[in-house]
């Protein structure tokens, strides 16, 4: 018990980041920083699941399975009758502030343990230097969920704006046999393997491999491009919205707000991604905050224009599809700024996988570093001193999945574990806050405890939001996760000290 709720000094990581061949290059500036989130943030998601969530979620055969957790506590079994999600409707740009003002406050607390903890890692560092060794790889773990599952998600949306592309430049659609997903709410579709989902992540790795700073050169100039793509839309199909379509305005309610919220939160997560670039970081104390918030003020901004403009020009009822803003452009003829919009969302979503396929090696890096996972995941390349067995082996783990499952399926287990390593982070806050009060802090949380603890009541509440189902197989993840830890991990631990043996005369005595 002692071993597993005993914590790291913060001195003693910053010690252990700077061991021979265990050292990553700093090279990035508060620029790149706010790139790389805006990298990760707008991509998959405001141009996949924005549909998903305007339109709802409708399930053939209603049951306990999928309907909100938060129904089933409050109506209990009556609440399979209302299984699947409510749509928001035009309502879907509250949907986006909810979702910006609940992560606004987990930023913040990012931001000053990142200012504080300038190691890779992210929320797994963090809660080793308050919660304990357990709490570091529950979520550790819980976070190679998180980055996993969106980048299969984000790899599926790729592969299905790969084929509008195709289509509209050489009049040539992929064969579906091995261009969409095998298998889709657990009904086989026919396909084989999705190849271009594959073939994305594995070429993005080599990218990873060959180096941080040539990493966020090419994600810089996607970034730009994407930003051009995503205003181009916003002002280009403004003039199409029609108030018909916006009324009325919330046609499930706040219900169905909440319902979208859960289901869009997972176009956030990225910005909690810049943080497991803090050991690569040049200045961390001052250009991380700069980072987390700035991403999160740019793609906040952005989100709610798209979902204003998208259920303007369309009725609502008609976007869940895997690319509603594509598709949508084309319901109303406005192809050439189709075309663009398609492109804009391919960069996004190459930047987007970029950034999620750099914070999962990282994780199994930190992992690997404190050997709760084997040593050959902490390697670091000779040459582009990166981690570059951790980047090969996490393109495998996305790539392989990315072919076989749909957008759905990785959604909302993304949520759910981004929104538990947010109440993680959000609690250690208010922790060194009274362990180490007098620890030097280049960024301090406004009004805190009081902000953390908002934090973690609006993340329970979007929490509640989401499926039984998610909840069960979030709680295998776990239940897998601890079953490595206590067989593997525990005695592989430089914390863990081994019981005395029982001298065999005591053991025969006892008999």
């Amino acid at each position: 018990m002692k071993q597993l709720l005993q914590t790291k000094g913060i001195d003693e990581l910053v010690e252990e980041a700077h061991a021979e061949g265990k050292q990553l290059k700093r090279s990035l500036g508060p620029w790149s920083l706010i790139a790389f989130g805006i990298g990760a943030v707008i991509g998959g998601g405001i141009f996949t699941v924005t549909g998903t969530a305007a339109a709802g979620q409708h399930m053939s055969v209603p049951s306990v399975m999928n309907a909100p957790l938060l129904d089933l506590l409050l109506h209990g079994s009556s609440a399979t009758s209302m299984a699947g999600r409510p749509g928001a409707g035009p309502g879907l740009t509250l949907s986006f502030l909810l979702v910006a003002l609940t992560c606004g406050f987990a930023a913040l607390c990012y931001a000053e343990l990142a200012s504080m903890i300038p190691i890779a890692g992210s929320a797994y560092t963090y809660a080793y230097t308050t919660l304990g060794e357990i709490f570091a790889w529950i979520i550790g773990w819980d976070l190679i969920l998180e980055y996993a599952v969106s980048n299969m998600s984000v790899a599926v949306g790729f592969s299905a704006y790969f084929n509008v592309m195709c289509d509209y430049l050489f009049g040539v659609h992929l064969p579906k046999f091995l261009s969409e997903p095998a298998i889709i709410e657990g009904r086989l579709t026919g396909s084989l393997f999705n190849i271009p989902s594959f073939l994305i992540v594995m070429l993005l790795s080599w990218i990873l491999v060959r180096g941080v700073r040539e990493s966020a050169g090419a994600n810089n100039i996607m970034v730009v491009i994407k930003l051009a793509a995503v205003l181009l839309f916003v002002f280009g199909a403004a003039h199409a919205v029609q108030a018909s379509n916006l009324n009325p305005f919330l046609p499930n309610g706040y219900r169905g707000v909440v319902s979208g919220a859960a289901i869009v939160f997972f176009t956030f997560i990225g910005f909690d991604s810049v943080s497991t670039a803090a050991e690569e970081c040049k200045r961390p104390q001052r250009n991380m905050p700069i980072g987390i918030i700035g991403t999160l003020v740019v793609c906040g901004l952005l989100y709610t224009s798209v979902a204003f403009v998208l259920t303007g020009i369309v009725n609502w009822k008609t976007l869940d599809n895997a690319s509603p803003v594509a598709n949508a452009l084309a319901v109303i003829g406005m192809n050439r700024l189709r075309f663009t919009v398609t492109v804009g969302a391919l960069l996004g979503m190459l930047s987007s996988l970029l950034v999620y396929q750099y914070g999962q090696a990282r994780i199994w890096f930190a992992m690997s570093r404190d050997r709760l996972l084997p040593d050959v995941f902490s390697k670091v390349h000779r040459t582009y001193q990166t981690p570059h067995v951790s980047t090969w082996l996490a393109g495998l783990a996305v790539g392989i999945p990315a072919g076989i499952w749909d957008i759905g399926t990785f959604a909302d287990l993304s949520n759910i574990g981004t929104l538990f390593a947010f109440i993680i982070v959000s609690c250690g806050v208010v922790i060194l806050r009274r362990k180490q009060p007098d620890r030097q802090r280049a960024f301090r949380v406004p009004l805190s405890p009081i902000t953390p603890a908002i934090s973690v009541v609006c993340c329970v509440g979007l929490m509640l939001g989401l499926p039984l189902e998610t909840w069960i197989r979030f709680v295998v993840w776990l239940g897998i996760g601890l079953v490595i830890y206590g067989a593997y991990s525990r005695k592989r631990s430089p914390l863990y000290v081994a019981l005395p043996a029982i001298p065999a005369s005591r053991t025969s005595s006892t008999h």
